[in-house]
């Protein structure tokens, strides 16, 4: 099974020429959550399509704002005033019209976030700012035993080559890592908690967060390929 676009070239060809039909059809068929769809989630949701991901549960419940553009790419001129949500299935169809796509357009909290779980997936990309929420998160994803990658910060960073995929207890210079690495100490969570990381030194120069395109977009793709290769990988060892 091989998508083809309007004009009928096949889409993927170069990607089922590096990894083989049969890996392809394993990513295509497999169902993916992202969290989050500012700079990470929607890199990574971008990446996924494009990569073959033929199913996503995309989940947000704020609206596209002007000072979003610096670094989400579903921030346009035409997107302004949109729930992101939209957005960015609007641009997954662009990319991939025979793709599934579900919206949950909601702000996920401690009352409900069990919804979230009564939707089917496979894989799980947290991408949202909530600490509270990444870590419930990676307790409800562990107990489901759904394969996940949380995203640590990106703001105040400026070299995207020190992100790094890693357990969460190998991290560094984050606060957000930080804080969930003493929450795995506090919770006795003895299974691994990958994360994408920066081990740069944060740059502060004001209380407000600042962000430059290229990390939270670097953090997002190595958010989706964390996923991709996991799905490559857990069908050769069946």
């Amino acid at each position: 099974i091989i998508f083809t676009n309007e004009k009928g070239v096949i889409m993927f060809r170069r990607e089922i020429e590096l990894i083989g039909l049969d890996n392809f059809n394993k990513i295509k068929n497999s169902i993916v959550c992202v969290v989050g769809l500012g700079g990470v989630g929607g890199h990574a949701v971008e990446t996924l399509i494009r990569s073959g991901i033929n199913n996503l549960i995309i989940v947000d419940y704020d609206i596209v704002d002007i000072s979003n553009k610096n670094r989400q790419i579903i921030a346009t001129d035409k997107t302004i005033g949109l729930k992101k949500t939209e957005a960015m299935k609007q641009r997954c169809l662009e990319i991939n019209s025979e793709a599934n796509i579900i919206i949950v357009d909601k702000k996920l909290n401690l009352n409900n976030i069990m919804e979230l779980f009564n939707y089917k997936f496979d894989y799980l990309i947290d991408a949202c700012d909530t600490v509270i929420i990444k870590k419930k998160l990676i307790q409800l994803c562990l107990l489901n035993k759904i394969p996940f990658i949380s995203s640590m910060g990106t703001g105040n960073k400026l070299d995207p080559l020190k992100l790094k995929i890693c357990d969460i207890r190998e991290t560094n210079y984050d606060p957000l890592a930080r804080n969930i690495r003493q929450f795995i100490k506090t919770e006795k969570i003895s299974k691994k908690v990958m994360v994408v990381c920066s081990f740069e030194n944060p740059i502060k120069k004001s209380k407000e967060i600042a962000s430059i395109s290229y990390v939270p977009a670097t953090a997002g793709i190595l958010c989706a390929s964390y996923i991709i290769n996991s799905i490559i990988e857990k069908g050769e060892k069946k």
